[in-house]
């Protein structure tokens, strides 16, 4: 995934005042700022308003996470993750009118708040106040995009008994039709990825990588059939494959009932989700016969907005572009469903170009996400 330039988090960026990405100016004093164990930025005498940049130096014998903050809400206007000891990094920020400290996390303690500094002269400070996203505030997305996977699995244990089924009856049509749905289902579960463990490497791997290509053993799973099933392998040869990917999502569904969704996962997912998107199904990289990328696209800004839609209630006071990229879901949902059912290569360089430009500013867009939906240790 594609940082902030800096390392300093998009929630920042959003609340209009503070990090500006690549912004320059003056340091706001004439050495770097100190920070340890004991002491945040002591000494720091308040800046000029207007663009600066900080020299955050770390004093402690840890690692530190550093954030700009407002004192009295906790607004995040910048951040230096992972500085070193004895490390000095660049901050650039652009003050308005208002508080500021630093705040300081060594990477085994207590996170706490140096002093405070006013700044006067510039401008007022615009948009809402960006409050950082903390661990108790993910337990409820959490739970509900837990349950929005368990309950996509109990579908896709379905769909992949039935596909079995139809392999082993020996219609190539009805078994293909029987593998695009279960993987559009299969598809549609991209956050939970990292939760799936070696699960999603057997049910939906490739064969990139492979000694022997599409004939290595390692190669199963959705892909290894569709290979199959498009390429006019014997049916009875494929049965094995079928029974082995049902058998693989059926131990799926029994493990995720007990296993945990990692709290950086959601909103880092939405954006990555359709990142590979663009880097896989748009390119056609995945496509072993069945012509069936541009549904996969389909299938992924579904699951891009299932996390979203868990997320919501923390992004509606925290992300301005909410709307803005509420709409442009819209239109990339509209253009791929006006080329559904295609494959990609028959779409001509219009349509490709249209599609292709709208999951990359999706894409884009959806990097904001990311950064404010990062839990962040504020006490």
């Amino acid at each position: 995934m594609r940082r902030w330039a800096g390392g300093f988090g998009a929630a920042a960026v959003l609340a209009g005042t503070a990090v500006l990405a690549g912004c320059s100016g003056s340091p706001a004093q004439p050495g770097p700022v100190p920070v340890s164990r004991s002491a945040c930025g002591d000494g720091w005498t308040a800046p000029p308003a207007g663009p600066q940049t900080l020299q955050v130096r770390n004093d402690a014998a840890v690692t530190m996470e550093i954030d700009l903050v407002d004192p009295a809400t906790g607004t995040v206007f910048g951040e230096l993750e992972g500085v070193g000891p004895g490390t000095t990094r660049a901050l650039p920020v652009n003050f308005a009118n208002g508080a500021y400290a630093l705040r300081c996390a060594p990477e085994d303690g207590t996170p706490f708040v140096g002093p405070t500094v006013q700044v006067t002269g510039g401008a007022d400070r615009p948009g809402p106040a960006v409050v950082p996203v903390t661990n108790a505030d993910l337990l409820g997305p959490l739970k509900q995009y837990h349950g929005y996977v368990a309950d996509g699995l109990g579908t896709l244990t379905g769909q992949t008994a039935a596909l079995a089924q139809a392999v082993r009856s020996g219609n190539r049509g009805a078994a293909q039709q029987a593998w695009l749905t279960a993987h559009l289902t299969y598809e549609r579960l991209g956050a939970a990825y990292n939760a799936f463990g070696d699960s999603d490497g057997a049910i939906n791997g490739t064969a990139a990588g492979l000694p022997e290509g599409t004939a290595d053993p390692g190669f199963t799973g959705f892909h290894r059939l569709e290979n199959g099933l498009w390429h006019n392998e014997a049916m009875p040869a494929l049965s094995p494959v079928a029974d082995q990917l049902d058998q693989a999502v059926q131990k799926l569904r029994t493990s995720f009932a007990d296993a945990q969704i990692d709290q950086n996962d959601l909103g880092l997912r939405a954006h990555e989700i359709m990142e590979n998107t663009l880097q896989f199904e748009l390119t056609g990289r995945t496509d072993y016969g069945s012509g069936s990328n541009l549904a996969t696209a389909g299938a992924n800004l579904t699951g891009t907005r299932a996390v979203l839609d868990v997320l919501r209630p923390l992004l509606i006071t925290r992300f301005p572009g909410l709307k803005d990229l509420d709409a442009w879901i819209a239109r990339t949902d509209s253009d791929l469903r006006t080329v559904a059912g295609k494959p990609l290569s028959t779409l001509d360089r219009k349509q490709r170009q249209r599609i292709n430009a709208d999951v990359s500013e999706l894409t884009e867009r959806l990097a904001p996400v990311a950064a404010i939906a990062e839990p962040r240790r504020t006490s």
